[in-house]
């Protein structure tokens, strides 16, 4: 059973920062799934905001975060990061990691992962 754990969401003002954290239940190595970062805003479904591949460490991010949001991984620290910057009110949403063992490629659509953290709450002011 893999379990994740989201942390780092909060509130923040338009333009400010947050880094989110997706950390691995322990005995778990993240090192060779592709990890995805998806959010959820109230009313709309759920979207894939950027991924990361376990065969180079390749990111990869939808147009509304790009040039925004930089995901990376510490295999040190088994933890996979999203670093938030520019942040904007339209980012308010539940942010979600995700993750399939049998995922061998970057992929955006929610359908392709099969593990999910519980989320946490990202809030931009205007």
């Amino acid at each position: 059973q893999v379990q994740l754990v989201e942390s780092g969401g909060g509130l923040v003002e338009s333009g400010g920062s947050l880094r989110l954290s997706c950390a691995a239940a322990t005995g778990f190595s993240l090192d060779y799934y592709v990890i995805g970062w998806f959010r959820q805003a109230p009313g709309k479904e759920r979207e894939g905001v950027s991924c990361i591949v376990t065969s180079d460490d390749s990111p990869y991010y939808a147009n509304s975060v790009k040039g925004r949001f930089t995901i990376s991984r510490d295999r040190s620290k088994n933890t996979v990061y999203l670093q938030m910057n520019s942040l904007k009110p339209e980012d308010t949403a539940v942010y979600y990691c995700a993750t399939d063992p049998r995922l061998r490629y970057g992929s955006f659509e929610s359908s392709d992962y099969d593990y999910w953290g519980q989320g946490t709450q990202v809030t931009v002011s205007s």
